[in-house]
């Protein structure tokens, strides 16, 4: 695969879709009343071919699925929905959207028709004030979300909003604003973060992309040091991150792939532990570090 070729199949592309008229809006079975504290995931997605492949990530998404209390609903913050301002999805029945080319037609075929919740991207929008944030009604599912959630909750049983990435604001910003969402926890909402810590597809290893536990020395580095970080709960070197010198520099070219695990890690309350899961460096320049906060 010419490298071309391979920036196209993972980039991503934005749909139109159409208003849900107010007759069809769906709202949560359950109200979003008091419930025990749900956890908070940060994914590393990798290749939308994770939803259809079977190997150890997928196994490890299944696993943790399986850990978890069933939730009410599920807020995403994607990678792949970047954007000037925030924005949480707020139709009845968000579309699967298939962002990326040149992959088999079994992928375009996979459908995730999770029900949407008005009513949670509503309460979303309310806890964020005063921070202006857009009820979209075009969006729908991008694979940063369907591909991964869909081997936690199989069914699509669960509903789903999204909530884009304002790219006009550094991480401390995205930090804060996670804070603000914490209340969620406890109304029985799972919020994930979802994209992948090391990520630079222009250096990825062509002739080894499949290869696992295969990193360049700095991409190493920077999985070693920030997983340090993670465990140790020292944030601030990682809502800095650059200023962390050029293993991070290489790992973290643009921030739409990173900024999901800075959501998940302003959730984080006094006393709970994180752990990871599917740790392991592919392709030379990708990680696939997943963070389970409890």
């Amino acid at each position: 695969m010419d490298r071309l070729r391979f920036l196209k199949i993972m980039g991503l592309s934005s749909l139109a879709l159409q208003m849900e008229p107010l007759s069809t809006l769906h709202t949560l079975s359950s109200s979003l009343a008091p419930s025990e504290r749900m956890p908070v995931l940060f994914l590393g997605h990798g290749s939308p071919m994770n939803a259809i492949e079977e190997n150890q990530f997928v196994q490890g998404f299944r696993k943790t699925g399986k850990e978890l209390p069933t939730p009410k609903a599920i807020l995403c913050i994607s990678a792949h929905w970047f954007t000037k301002g925030t924005k949480v999805t707020a139709m009845a029945h968000p579309r699967t959207i298939h962002d990326f080319g040149g992959f088999p037609q079994e992928l375009f075929e996979v459908q995730y028709p999770a029900p949407g919740s008005p009513e949670l991207a509503a309460e979303t929008k309310s806890l964020l004030s005063p921070t202006p944030v857009e009820l979209d009604h075009s969006w729908g599912l991008d694979h940063g979300a369907w591909s991964v959630i869909k081997h936690l909750y199989p069914k699509a049983d669960i509903p789903l909003i999204q909530m884009s990435i304002d790219y006009s604001k550094p991480a401390s910003y995205h930090y804060e604003l996670a804070r603000k969402l914490a209340s969620l926890r406890h109304k029985g909402i799972l919020i994930i973060g979802s994209g992948n810590i090391v990520h630079n597809l222009r250096m990825v290893d062509f002739r080894n992309l499949n290869k696992v536990d295969y990193g360049y020395d700095w991409a190493a580095e920077a999985r070693t040091t920030i997983n340090g970080y993670l465990q140790e709960g020292n944030y601030q070197p990682l809502i800095d991150y650059s200023k962390q010198g050029k293993a991070f520099e290489l790992a973290i070219p643009t921030p739409d792939h990173y900024l999901p695990l800075i959501y998940t890690l302003g959730l984080q309350q006094k006393g709970e532990e994180l752990s990871l899961f599917n740790d392991h460096l592919l392709a030379g320049s990708l990680s696939m570090t997943s963070v389970k906060i409890a």
